[in-house]
């Protein structure tokens, strides 16, 4: 509870959140390699979850003021350990659902104890060609500390008993980093069958050869573990041209940061448990997560198939521009509104390529939050740069664990001549932009992108976001001046179509809110129709609270965390919260207020954070075209209406599949492309 409003824990609410993708493990009719994926996912949340939130908790711990504070945040972790624990044995029982069910499908992944001679043989042939030469273990068992170990990493702690010696404790990277996770090995004899077998069983299989040379090995037993560092970048407040080497810096000291959590193979011994804590530094504040032999199961995200019967029916996307007609001629007839990745993403690459070659292009101004690992939009800015357009990029050095990316993205884009900046100080810049300064007819004309999504065409295959591509001059000209700011803090600027965050966003939800507040009072038709990944702003939550008691019909699309109370009698009697989990991930954020019933819509990049509201630079675009509020519109309804993948966010957040009260079957995710499709 924060400042007397009635607020569920974040904390608590994200692990709900992970609890809804754990569902989709546990879901039967969901495709068997889709559920490994999902085992995959589950796993990389939870890493994530400890790295901030966790740590977040344990440093408010640690630094509350007063005994009444302090004990607030202890029994949160105590709640939050509980929580995770529970989930964590519903994690181990899937996860050995989804591998039994695997080879029903004759696709096994095997323990070392599975082996035939065929098999046994390939493998130790791979150990010793491919990985004895990546091995670099070392002994825990002494005075000298343990090395430094990097939290993407998993580890073998490593029980030796020698011949007429006192046991030895050793430890050892498993290097994930350079080699495969899953190894085909050859079929048994007269099987259609895939056989795949862990790297870490690999290293099992052949543990004693790696210390046979020097030390009298009797036998060798590995057990593995991981840990999870407080992700806490602590910046100055003045962005300058040193922000590269400060991020750099605050990159290695999050590297050094204190473990806040140890998962381990419960069947480690004790002593050697022990061993590693103390080596580690770890006390009873910190988290132990006990599990089975294999851990950083997030690699399960990327476990293939050859067949297509074991994954979700990809859907083919929606062409976008015609291959034939200049992006520039069509956007001079209409704006183009886009939403991935039932669209191709390939509308804005080759919108950016388009500008990079084009004569009559001035100026490519872009927002750069996450990039694809071989990025297109990279690749037509340099070649921007290269046709001398003058490129100017804002690159978010502060982008959470894309920041090496994003450094050595930054570095690629100055050696080809574009003007990077390092966003604003104190502020970072979420926003997702495009600005084309075209000239024709002798002035100057802007072609502009708007956003709810990073341009990553990766991600944009599996990322639901809207994206409009607008010559409406006045909103590009106030998108150019957002720039102009970017560039140049010191001067304000005005904008007359967009909401910019933190100047007028929070204000802005304020007033719109306010209106329906006082509408409903009025004995009028009032209402909200939100969609967002996260609902915590704790004010924000204070209003929507006062709009429901006023008798404003609240409708919340709410993919992740949701700190507000709900079906709470006298709280949030009129508020509904949904949260809808399948196969693409739900990103976009859109609100809808009813405004008299002439209503508005924006779509924004801003979630309802404090941090999005107050210490980002984010833009929310009031949809102006009538075909494109139309089309978002259904969307958001369809989206309503799902009753295959949706989940009710009830009091306890223990999300209950929807009912399907008499209507027929609805999975937005399918029903949107059908709409879409037929457009």
């Amino acid at each position: 509870m924060a400042n007397d409003i009635p607020l569920y824990p974040k904390e608590l609410s994200w692990l709900s959140f992970n609890e809804r993708v754990l569902q989709e493990v546990e879901d039967e009719s969901v495709p068997i390699v889709e559920r490994v994926h999902f085992l995959g996912i589950f796993s990389n949340n939870m890493d994530e979850f400890f790295r901030t939130q966790v740590a977040g908790v344990r440093r408010l711990t640690s630094f509350s003021i007063g005994t009444e504070q302090k004990a607030y945040f202890t029994r949160l972790l105590e709640k939050i350990n509980k929580r995770i624990l529970r989930l964590e044995e519903r994690y181990s029982d899937a996860y050995a659902k989804v591998m039994e069910e695997l080879g029903q499908y004759n696709i096994h992944i095997v323990r070392e104890g599975g082996l035939n001679c065929q098999q046994l043989a390939f493998v130790k042939n791979y150990f010793q060609r491919e990985v004895l030469p990546e091995l670099e273990p070392f002994f825990i068992d002494g005075r000298s500390p343990m090395p430094l170990l990097n939290e993407r990493d998993i580890y073998f702690a490593i029980t030796l008993k020698l011949k007429g010696e006192p046991k030895r404790y050793a430890a050892m990277e498993i290097p994930t980093s350079i080699l495969p996770r899953f190894i085909e090995i050859p079929a048994r004899k007269g099987k259609k069958e895939k056989v795949y077998i862990v790297l870490d069983n690999i290293i099992r299989i052949c543990l004693l050869d790696i210390f046979r040379s020097v030390l009298p090995i009797i036998s060798a037993k590995a057990y593995m573990f991981k840990i999870s560092r407080d992700a806490d970048i602590e910046l100055s407040e003045q962005i300058t041209q040193n922000i590269l080497d400060r991020i750099e810096r605050s990159l290695k000291q999050r590297m050094r940061a204190d473990p806040v959590r140890l998962a381990y193979d419960m069947e480690m011994p004790k002593i050697l448990l022990d061993l590693v804590k103390k080596k580690l530094k770890m006390g009873n504040r910190d988290s132990y997560t006990p599990g089975g032999r294999y851990h950083n199961s997030k690699d399960l995200m990327h476990f293939a198939s050859d067949s297509k019967s074991f994954l979700y029916r990809r859907l083919v996307p929606l062409p976008t521009l015609p291959v034939n007609q200049s992006v520039f001629e069509q956007l001079q007839a209409s704006d183009l509104l886009f939403y991935y990745p039932y669209h191709d993403f390939l509308a804005i690459t080759n919108f950016l390529a388009s500008a990079s070659i084009d004569p009559q292009v001035r100026e490519i101004r872009i927002t750069l939050y996450r990039m694809a690992k071989n990025s297109r939009v990279i690749a037509a800015l340099i070649n921007a740069a290269r046709n001398n357009i003058k490129v100017i990029a804002v690159v978010e050095l502060r982008a959470s664990f894309d920041e090496e990316a994003n450094i050595c993205w930054s570095r690629k884009l100055i050696e080809a001549g574009v003007l990077v900046i390092y966003g604003v100080p104190e502020l970072e810049v979420h926003a997702k932009l495009i600005s084309v300064v075209r000239r024709e007819q002798g002035k100057n004309r802007f072609y502009t992108q708007l956003g709810t999504g990073n341009f990553n065409e990766s991600t944009a295959r599996v990322y639901c976001d809207f994206s409009v591509l607008t010559n409406h001059q006045a909103v590009g000209r106030d998108i150019y001046n957002l720039f102009e700011y970017m560039r140049f803090p010191n001067i304000q600027q005005n904008y007359k179509h967009i909401i910019v965050s933190p100047f007028s966003l929070r204000q802005s939800f304020d007033q719109a809110i306010e209106r329906e507040i006082e509408a409903a009072r009025k004995g009028r038709e009032a209402s909200l129709f939100f969609k967002c990944n996260s609902l915590v702003d704790s004010q924000l939550i204070a209003l929507f609270y006062r709009a429901s008691a006023a008798g404003v019909k609240i409708r919340l699309l709410v993919r992740g965390q949701c700190a507000l109370m709900c079906e709470t009698l006298g709280l949030s009697d009129n508020i509904k919260v949904v949260s809808l989990i399948d196969k693409y991930l739900e990103h976009a954020r859109v609100y809808i207020f009813h405004n008299g019933g002439d209503e508005v819509m924006w779509i924004s990049s801003a979630n309802l954070k404090k941090r999005s509201l107050d210490q980002r630079i984010e833009v929310t675009y009031p949809v102006m075209n009538t075909e494109h509020y139309n089309t978002i519109r259904k969307i958001m309804e369809l989206q309503w209406s799902d009753n295959q993948k949706a989940r009710l966010i009830d009091a306890g957040q223990t999300n209950t599949q929807l009912a399907n009260e008499g209507h027929k079957g609805c999975r937005a995710q399918d029903a949107i492309y059908r709409y879409l499709r037929n457009l």
